[in-house]
């Protein structure tokens, strides 16, 4: 199974998440927008050094199926630069704002040469208004996993943070593995 994380905004949580990955040997995908990159500069550092995938989620996060090609190219390739002048670091992946696209936006974004990312469970942890707990995050998670799982989590609820620990344990204990999106095929 794919761990992956969407960071618009920092609320807190982040160095959590990254702790307990790094306590558990997990390589995760932080998918962060051009204000992540600027206003968290240390931790999307962390990310890097610690082996985890720093993903493109758009400079501005605007919707893709709602704009021009070329304010999508801006979009990447704005997010990109940044990316490689500040960071040293250059992302194959991209993931789409809200799972938003067109045909079109696909194929600019393949143009580009970004891998897309989407994903095969994700729930409603990014309103930061629905806190339910790490119980209700761990039965989530929990009940939607299947082989070559894309898990889709935000890194804004203190839900997801709280329950990571436990998801990564149970998942072992049921025989999953965790890997990095490197390691997929595509």
């Amino acid at each position: 199974i794919y761990l992956t994380f969407d960071e618009g905004y920092e609320m807190g949580y982040s160095g959590q998440i990254l702790d307990v990955l790094k306590e558990n040997d997990v390589k995760a995908t932080f998918f962060v927008t051009g204000h992540f990159l600027k206003s968290q500069p240390d931790l999307v550092k962390r990310m890097a050094e610690e082996g985890h995938i720093v993903g493109n989620h758009s400079s501005t996060h605007p919707s893709f199926a709602n704009i021009s090609r070329e304010k999508m190219a801006e979009e990447l390739q704005t997010f990109e630069n940044y990316l490689r002048e500040n960071f040293g670091y250059a992302s194959r992946f991209f993931r789409f704002p809200a799972g938003e696209y067109t045909e079109s936006a696909l194929q600019l974004v393949q143009s580009l040469g970004f891998v897309s990312v989407f994903w095969s469970t994700a729930y409603d942890d990014w309103d930061t208004n629905k806190i339910r707990g790490k119980d209700y995050a761990t039965e989530k998670v929990m009940s939607r996993l299947h082989s070559g799982a894309v898990i889709l989590l935000h890194a804004v609820s203190q839900d997801n943070a709280d329950a990571l620990g436990e998801i990564i344990d149970k998942a072992r204990a049921e025989g999953y593995e965790f890997r990095s999106l490197e390691q997929i095929k595509f």
